[in-house]
């Protein structure tokens, strides 16, 4: 297979960073990470899928090498996604996000019909556990200045002791920028650790669903703290053709705490 590639673009005014592992030829599978992510965070996945799929992923604003702005909205975001397939040329493309990126994935399935194929919505819906919001505030409030990488991992470990050890330390460990006092910090926007993200009103989010056109996906942590039993039940009611994969013994963070199990309920469905 071709090496994977970290590729740039201006979108709207702003610089995105992206990463590319090439299929030529291939159909397109479009990546969107979740809230604190980043494009690299999907590698071991996406080396799985690129022997059938053209696999691209996006820092999305205010994460990993993407600009930082003032406008973290979700319709922002769809925009960003919007620009960024259009100058790709992508069409009839599978969409798959996790958290934050599901979230901009299913809004903008419904808003762009004609251009999904097939969607995957991994562990976020209209309305989130106030368990899981709570925690995910709290952990981008604690303490993120560190004296070595090694000891940002360790932060991140104590976090998410479910965590498979090769994810949670390619994840971090790119995730971190050199500060000019010689500590270590994460690549993402201050404002994102200080603010609420701007999340789409419930009742908007629901009426999203039946819109979309897509063969969907929903995949489900069992141990999640942000997406209910209630929640996702009701999804897969309000979306006219959704399948479900529940992965056992994760939470919220299924790319990262079971890769394999993650990695077989994409599969199995496309």
């Amino acid at each position: 297979m071709l090496e994977p590639r970290d590729q740039s673009a201006m979108l709207g005014g702003l610089r995105f960073a992206y990463r590319e592992w090439p299929n030529p030829g291939a159909q397109a599978l479009v990546l969107l990470h979740g809230f604190t992510g980043h494009a690299h965070s999907w590698e071991s996945f996406a080396r799985a899928m690129q022997s059938r799929y053209h696999v691209y992923a996006l820092d999305q604003r205010g994460h990993g090498d993407s600009a930082w702005t003032d406008d973290y909205s979700a319709d922002a975001m769809v925009e960003d996604v919007q620009r960024w397939v259009t100058a790709l040329g992508l069409k009839q493309f599978v969409l798959l996000g996790l958290s934050m990126g599901g979230r901009n994935a299913y809004q903008f399935a419904a808003q762009h019909p004609d251009e999904v194929e097939r969607l995957v919505i991994v562990d976020i819906g209209p309305e989130i556990a106030s368990s899981g919001s709570n925690r995910i505030v709290s952990g981008v409030q604690a303490n993120d200045i560190f004296a070595t990488p090694d000891e940002a991992v360790a932060a991140m470990r104590a976090a998410n002791p479910r965590a498979d050890e090769a994810e949670l330390q390619h994840r971090t460990r790119y995730n971190l920028m050199l500060r000019d006092d010689g500590t270590w910090t994460f690549r993402y926007d201050r404002a994102l650790r200080t603010n609420r993200l701007p999340r789409p009103a419930a009742g908007d989010a629901w009426g999203l669903l039946p819109k979309i056109r897509a063969r969907t996906l929903l995949i489900r942590g069992e141990l999640s703290d942000v997406l209910d039993e209630a929640v996702a039940d009701r999804m897969l009611k309000e979306i006219p053709d959704c399948a479900f994969a529940l992965v056992p013994g994760s939470g919220h963070s299924i790319p990262l705490e079971s890769p394999k199990g993650f990695l077989a309920a994409v599969e199995t469905f496309l």
